[in-house]
C-alpha cells in the first residue's frame, strides 16, 4: 500500500515577519498548489530524488537556471532531516517504532523561494506520511514545532513558526508567539479563524524572482538582537496590526482589512531593504486600487480584491509585467467554516 499525504503553500495575511521575533501573525493555506509525499514499505530505507535534485545538466546555462530557481539544495535534505527529527522525537517520547523499512519520495508544484513555504510543505507532508506508516499521533502544535526544528535546528534555515502552524492546522490561524506563552506551553497561542470571515483575496507572484527568507532575516535578526529602536517599534506595530485584522475578521468586517495590509508592507519598506522588483509588484498592484503586501519574505504578494471586474484589471495589468495572479482557494479542515 502506498501512503500519500499532502501539504499546501502558506500565505501570511498580516503580521509577518514578526513571527520569528515573538510577534503575532495570521496565515492561511491555499490548495492551488501542493506538495505530495508518497511512502511505501520496502526491504531497504531509501529516499528518492525529485527533478529538483538532479545532478546532470544539458549545458552550463541549465545548471545556472536550476540554481537560480531552487538554490544549491533540493528536497532530499528536507526528507532526510524529517526522518531524523521524527525518529528522535519518537525515541524521546518513548514511542517504539516497528523495524520495517520504507521508500519515500516527494513531488511539488509550489513555486520555489517565493515566500509560500514550499519547503515546510514538503516537510509537513513527510511528517504526516511517517505518522501514518508508524501509527504515531502527533498534535498540531507539536507537529508545527517539529517541522520548524527540521529547518532551523537540522538545516539551519532561518524561519519563523507561522508557516508550520498554518500547515499543521490546515485552517486560517491567528498566532501569538509571546515569549511567556511559548516558554510555558512550548508553542504559541493559536486561534482558528473561519474561511467565511475572509474577504475576497488575490495572490500574485513572479517565478523569476526566487529569493530565500535568509535574505531578509539575515539582516533583521542582528538588528533585533542589538535592540535597534526602529526594528523594535516595527515589530510592536506588526503585532497591533495583526490584532486589528483578527478583530475585524471576527466581527464580520473582513472587507475593511485592506489598509492594514498596506501598512504591514509599508512598515517593512521603512525598516528592511526590499528587492526593487519585489517592491514593484506591490506598487503595480496598488495602481489598480487593491491592497498589497508580501505573503512571506518576497516573491509573492497578497491583498484584498473585492470584485471580479477589478480582479480582471489586476490580472491584465500584472500579466503585462510577467506576474501571475490567482484567486486562492483557501484550505479549511473545518468544512462547515467555508
Amino acid at each position: 500500500m502506498i501512503i500519500r499525504t499532502h501539504s499546501y503553500p502558506r500565505a501570511a495575511l498580516i503580521g509577518n515577519p514578526s513571527d520569528g521575533y515573538g510577534g503575532k501573525t495570521i496565515a492561511l493555506l491555499f490548495d492551488d498548489f501542493r506538495a505530495t509525499v508518497e511512502l511505501w514499505q520496502t526491504p531497504e530505507l531509501e529516499i528518492l530524488p525529485n527533478q529538483r535534485d538532479h545532478r546532470c545538466f544539458s549545458c552550463l546555462g541549465e545548471l545556472v537556471e536550476d540554481v537560480r530557481r531552487y538554490g544549491y539544495y533540493g528536497g532530499l535534505r528536507l526528507l532526510k532531516a524529517t526522518v531524523r527529527v521524527f525518529a528522535r522525537y519518537c525515541r524521546q517520547a518513548g514511542i517504539d517504532l516497528h523495524d520495517r523499512n520504507f521508500t519515500i519520495r516527494y513531488q511539488t508544484d509550489i513555486p520555489s523561494h517565493l515566500g509560500l513555504a514550499g519547503s515546510s510543505a514538503i516537510i509537513t507532508a513527510g511528517m504526516r506520511a511517517l505518522m501514518v506508516f508508524y501509527g504515531v499521533a502527533i498534535t498540531e502544535p507539536v507537529l508545527a514545532r517539529l517541522v520548524h526544528s527540521v529547518e532551523v535546528q537540522e538545516l539551519f534555515i532561518p524561519a519563523g513558526l507561522q508557516d508550520r502552524v498554518a500547515q499543521a492546522y490546515e485552517q486560517p490561524v491567528y498566532m501569538d508567539f509571546a515569549a511567556d506563552h511559548m516558554q510555558r506551553f512550548g508553542h504559541g497561542d493559536y486561534q482558528m479563524l473561519p474561511v467565511a470571515s475572509l474577504p475576497p483575496l488575490y495572490i500574485a507572484y513572479r517565478t523569476d524572482l526566487a529569493e530565500g527568507s535568509e535574505v531578509l532575516h539575515g539582516d533583521l535578526r542582528p538588528r533585533y538582537n542589538q535592540g535597534e529602536p526602529a526594528v523594535l517599534a516595527a515589530l510592536e506595530e506588526w503585532k497591533q496590526l495583526t490584532d486589528q485584522v483578527r478583530d475585524l475578521l471576527v466581527a464580520g468586517k473582513g472587507s475593511e482589512i485592506g489598509p492594514l495590509l498596506d501598512r504591514n508592507y509599508d512598515l517593512r519598506e521603512e525598516v528592511c531593504q526590499v528587492n526593487p522588483r519585489n517592491a514593484e509588484m506591490v506598487h503595480l498592484a496598488r495602481q489598480v486600487g487593491v491592497s498589497a503586501k508580501f505573503t512571506g519574505s518576497g516573491g509573492a504578494i497578497i491583498g484584498v480584491c473585492d470584485s471580479d471586474e477589478r480582479f480582471a484589471r489586476l490580472s491584465a495589468h500584472l500579466a503585462s509585467h510577467g506576474i501571475e495572479v490567482l484567486r486562492p482557494h483557501v484550505v479549511a479542515r473545518d468544512k462547515e467554516s467555508q
